[in-house]
């Protein structure tokens, strides 16, 4: 059976606790100030197909997300790679390409 269109969500990890986000674009646009949603929808409908998921993925997530993984590059781009996991130890079911 389908899911509602405003009920779908994606699964992440944000603070070290697990949380879900909106996976539609009705969802997303929902949790947006007047603002924020016309800009949305401008992006969404200058994305191309192939680049839609991570667009909807980047508005999806909250800034304190957004944040937590500013301070996860910037920690590797120093040269910190504690806590990290090398792609090749993640077997055929983790990795992926952001």
């Amino acid at each position: 059976m389908n899911q509602p269109v405003g009920e779908a969500t994606w699964t992440t990890v944000i603070g070290g606790e697990l949380v879900e986000i909106p996976a539609t674009i009705e969802g997303i646009r929902a949790t947006l100030s007047p603002e924020r949603a016309n800009e949305f929808d401008q992006v969404v409908a200058r994305t191309h197909a192939s680049k839609l998921p991570q667009v909807l993925a980047d508005w999806a997530l909250p800034a304190e997300a957004l944040a937590e993984e500013d301070e996860v590059i910037a920690r590797l781009k120093a040269g910190d790679h504690s806590d990290s996991i090398p792609q090749d130890d993640l077997g055929d079911g983790g990795g992926g390409e952001r």
